[in-house]
């Protein structure tokens, strides 16, 4: 009896400590440094509690009222979106927050902390700067390209989002159309993660890979071994669509629980990762882009270009809200 009534009067009175509890599917120990200078400097202490996005959705739903959770922070709009969708998040009220990020990058219920492209990689010893320039998501399903395109598999978010951009743009019918020609395309069965598909094309078993921009940055770095990093030095990225609406842009953004206790606490974490501090820190630890547009952000390092157009002309909600048709269509097309 003792021992049940020592572990009820340590779990409530936690609930009252000076502390909140973020749940989170990053995976990054820049991110956990980043999250002790706010403890440093607030005395406020972040409980990091890590997972796959939706099993953490699923954790924070099944719980109800009884969830300790005060953030969740995901790496992707459309899982922000599925947890909006299961009614996880409070309203945004913060003005610094509205004021900060833009609006196709946030809304009522979430705010991107971070953002990266979905772009294309080469190698130039097997393709001219001349056959890739102008490149668009589009070019990607023509016949020049087959047996050429090395992407990982479907059931993967990031390629669901950018499929479900191309639906927003494009329309059912035309998207259709691309997704049967970008299967055709493909150099082998998809497989593997991002820096998989930049190592094909490294070697040349490939000519093209897609992958997001902070997987190429983290290659060079040297921060996963010497052979990936002697393989993105063959590589060189190329954004799409520079001439029409600019590259795919994604996010990872964080949103307040709506059974939070802490709800001030919380505001005020998520207001510390939008300083040009924190935003600099996250470009120079993990390599992604500002969320806010302040020239005191410094911008990602190793050979990542900050000056493209990026596609401002849909709400990054859309992938969420279009995810499920994009996925059903990609397998529909033979995408594994």
């Amino acid at each position: 009896m003792f021992k049940v009534f020592l572990f009820l009067f340590i779990f409530v009175n936690s609930a009252t400590a000076n502390e909140i509890n973020l749940f989170t599917s990053r995976h990054y120990e820049s991110d956990a440094r980043l999250f002790k200078k706010f403890t440093d400097q607030t005395g406020i202490k972040i409980n990091i509690i890590s997972g796959k996005s939706k099993i953490l959705e699923k954790r924070i739903f099944e719980e109800g009222n009884n969830s300790k959770a005060d953030i969740l922070f995901l790496a992707d709009a459309g899982a922000l979106y599925s947890a909006q969708n299961k009614n996880l998040f409070s309203k945004i009220k913060s003005e610094f927050i509205k004021k900060k990020v833009p609006i196709s990058l946030r809304n009522d219920f979430w705010v991107g902390i971070t953002k990266r492209s979905r772009i294309l990689y080469y190698n130039p010893n097997f393709l001219s700067k001349k056959e890739i320039e102008d490149i668009s998501y589009e070019d990607l399903s023509d016949k020049k390209w087959l047996n050429s395109i090395a992407v990982r598999q479907s059931n993967n978010i990031y390629n669901q989002s950018l499929v479900a951009s191309m639906l927003e743009h494009n329309g059912v019918n035309n998207t259709k159309k691309w997704l049967e020609g970008l299967v055709n395309n493909f150099a082998r069965s998809p497989q593997g993660n991002d820096r998989a598909q930049i190592l094909m094309v490294a070697s040349g078993e490939a000519k093209l890979a897609i992958a997001n921009s902070y997987y190429y940055a983290l290659m060079l770095s040297g921060k996963k071994g010497i052979e990936q990093k002697k393989a993105a030095e063959k590589v060189i990225p190329i954004f799409p669509n520079q001439l029409n609406r600019g590259a795919h842009i994604n996010i990872s953004g964080a949103g307040i629980i709506k059974f939070s206790k802490n709800k001030k606490k919380a505001e005020k974490f998520l207001e510390f990762l939008l300083t040009n501090d924190s935003q600099s820190e996250f470009c120079s630890n993990s390599f992604e882009y500002p969320v806010i547009d302040d020239k005191g952000v410094d911008k990602p390092e190793y050979n990542l270009s900050s000056n493209f157009k990026e596609d401002t002309s849909i709400d990054v909600s859309i992938y969420g809200k279009r995810q499920a048709e994009a996925f059903k269509l990609m397998k529909k097309a033979g995408w594994n």
